[in-house]
C-alpha cells in the first residue's frame, strides 16, 4: 500500500469510529428517523461543496453513473438503518467489530474470486489476522446477546457488498467519488422522506431537538470517512482498503470502553493488537 492510501485509511478510519459513537449515543432514538434527519442535513451542508464541482470540473453524471450510483444507495440504506438498529440492542465495541469483520473478509473473498485481484502472502496473511482480531473482539456475546450478534453478521454482508459495489463504481465505472457520495446521501433523504413524513412526522421534532448535534457530527464525519476511503481505493486494491481500514475497530472499542462504560476493555485491547499486526501485514504487502 502507498504511504498516501495508508494515510487515508487511518484518518477514515478515526472518523468513521467517531461517527458511529454518535450514532451509538442516539440509538434509543427512532432509526429511521434518525438516518433520514442524517442524509437531510449531509445534503445541505456538502450541496456547495459538490455544486463547486461540478463548476470546476463540468463532470456531470450520466444515466449509467446515476445507476451505478442507484445500487450503492440502495445498499448503503440497507447498512443504516440496520447499524442504528443493532445500537439499540448492543454495545458499540460488540456490533461493532462483528460488523466490520464480516464485512472486509467477504468484500476480499469477492475481490479474488470475481474481480481477479491476486493478493501476495503477507496480504492474506493481514486478512486472516484482521479477521480473528475482530471476531475474538466481539466474542463475547453475553454482554449484548445474540440479538446484537446477528445485526452485526447481517451489516457485515452490506459493509462487504458497498465496499465491493462502491470499488467498481469509482473505479473501472470512473464515478467521480464525491458524486458517489453526495447523490447516495440525497438518494437515502428522498427515499426515506416518504416513510419519514409519512407515519413517523410527529418523531422529527423531538429527534431533531434531542440530537441535532450528533445528528450534524454524523453528517459531516460520514461524508469524509467515505470520501477518503474511495479515494483510497483509487491508489489501491480493495484486498488492501477494506482490511487496513478496520483499524477503527480499535479506536471504536477505546470509545465503548472508556466513554460508554462498556466494559471488557482489557481483553478487546488485546485482540485489537492482532489487528494492528494484520493491518501492518496489509500495509508492508
Amino acid at each position: 500500500m502507498s504511504p498516501w492510501a495508508l494515510l487515508l485509511v487511518i484518518v477514515s478510519a478515526v472518523t468513521h469510529a467517531t461517527w458511529n459513537l454518535l450514532s451509538k449515543r442516539s440509538s434509543q432514538a427512532d432509526g429511521v428517523v434518525f438516518v433520514w434527519l442524517v442524509a437531510v442535513v449531509s445534503a445541505v451542508v456538502w450541496a456547495p461543496l459538490f455544486a463547486g464541482f461540478l463548476l470546476v470540473t463540468g463532470d456531470v453524471p450520466g444515466w449509467r453513473d446515476l445507476v451505478a450510483i442507484a445500487g450503492s444507495t440502495t445498499l448503503h440504506l440497507c447498512y443504516f438503518v440496520l447499524l442504528q438498529r443493532g445500537y439499540g440492542s448492543g454495545d458499540l465495541s460488540l456490533v461493532y467489530p462483528v460488523a466490520r469483520g464480516t464485512g472486509p473478509m467477504l468484500a476480499s473473498l469477492v475481490a479474488v474470486l470475481f474481480l481477479g485481484e491476486r493478493p501476495s502472502v503477507a496480504n492474506v496473511a493481514g486478512i486472516v489476522l484482521v479477521g480473528a482480531g475482530v471476531f475474538l473482539m466481539g466474542g463475547d456475546a453475553a454482554r449484548g446477546g445474540l440479538g446484537a450478534v446477528l445485526p452485526g453478521v447481517v451489516i457485515g454482508l452490506f459493509i462487504a457488498a458497498y465496499t465491493v459495489w462502491d470499488s467498481q463504481v469509482v473505479g473501472p465505472f470512473a464515478v467521480a467519488p464525491i458524486a458517489l457520495i453526495y447523490l447516495g446521501e440525497v438518494g437515502r433523504a428522498l427515499v426515506l422522506a416518504p416513510v419519514v413524513l409519512g407515519g413517523r412526522r410527529e418523531l422529527v421534532a423531538p429527534v431533531w431537538r434531542e440530537h441535532r448535534w450528533r445528528i450534524a457530527g454524523a453528517a459531516v464525519l460520514i461524508f469524509v470517512s467515505y470520501l477518503l476511503v474511495l479515494v483510497a481505493f483509487t491508489l489501491a486494491p480493495v484486498t488492501v482498503v477494506a482490511p487496513a481500514r478496520e483499524i477503527s475497530v480499535l479506536i471504536a472499542v477505546v470509545l465503548g470502553g472508556r466513554l460508554l462504560a462498556e466494559g471488557d476493555l482489557a481483553r478487546r485491547l488485546l485482540a485489537a493488537g492482532v489487528i494492528l499486526g494484520g493491518v501492518v501485514a496489509i500495509a508492508l504487502s
